[in-house]
């Protein structure tokens, strides 16, 4: 049930009260249809997550991390201030004018990476309010930290934002289809933070070069290319 808020077509909301994400997966594992979208807007934070039955392995599908992340800064971005930078991590984190704001996580019904799964869900959870200040005053605390609408956005509503998220992700996803990941690559790409930049993780330091085309990380380290895939961002079902 979505409470009043509009999702395109093959996509649907249910508003939740728990974690969205958990929420999402238990929703996936007793066989709901793909496109449902879970929700949680109230209190300082939002969450939103979409399950997914994907039709390639899982080692393909784990695309959807990346490609969920790039609806979201499209949907943000319409919403936003045009002055307001929103970019995305490889490791799945959000960050809002140079500052980490939230993270989208990825889960699946299998870890076998050359198996179809049976669902995927990625989603995300987005600080509105200042952790250490409900009240959003000037604290400085946590200069690398922020929230949603200390960032100049206190004017996006998150309704709005989810249904926003549901299309452009819609839209990506019909690109994903039809044109392949070369389109998905090269729109990642250009919103990535930290690209060129040395980088350090999972034990791997280097020059953050780029993606392969299952968009695993590419990390230059003087003569040697380390390759981290995009399915160690996987996490069992909650």
């Amino acid at each position: 049930m979505s409470e009043g808020l509009s999702f395109p077509p093959l996509m649907s909301g249910e508003a939740v009260t728990d974690d969205a994400l958990r929420a999402a997966c238990t929703r996936a594992a007793r066989g709901c249809d793909a496109g449902l979208i879970t929700y949680r807007l109230d209190g300082a934070e939002m969450q939103g997550a979409l399950v997914f039955a994907p039709e390639v392995p899982l080692a393909q599908a784990v695309a959807m991390l990346p490609l969920c992340g790039v609806g979201f800064q499209n949907a943000l971005g319409a919403l936003s201030p045009p002055e307001v930078a929103v970019q995305l991590e490889w490791g799945g984190g959000i960050r809002l004018n140079g500052a980490a704001c939230g993270a989208f996580r990825m889960f699946a019904s299998t870890p076998d990476l050359d198996a179809i799964p049976d669902w995927l869900v990625v989603g995300f959870t987005l600080p509105l309010y200042p952790a250490e200040d409900p009240d959003m005053a000037e604290t400085g605390l946590n200069p690398d930290q922020t929230a949603l609408f200390a960032e100049g956005c206190a004017e996006v509503r998150p309704p709005a934002l989810i249904e926003s998220w549901a299309r452009h992700t819609l839209h990506w996803i019909n690109r994903w289809e039809d044109l392949g990941p070369a389109s998905l690559h090269s729109e990642w790409r250009g919103l990535v933070f930290d690209i060129d930049r040395e980088v350090s993780f999972r034990g791997e330091t280097g020059s953050f070069i780029g993606v392969d085309e299952y968009f695993g990380m590419l990390l230059r380290d003087g003569d040697t290319t380390h390759l981290i895939p995009l399915t160690t961002l996987l996490e069992p079902a909650p």
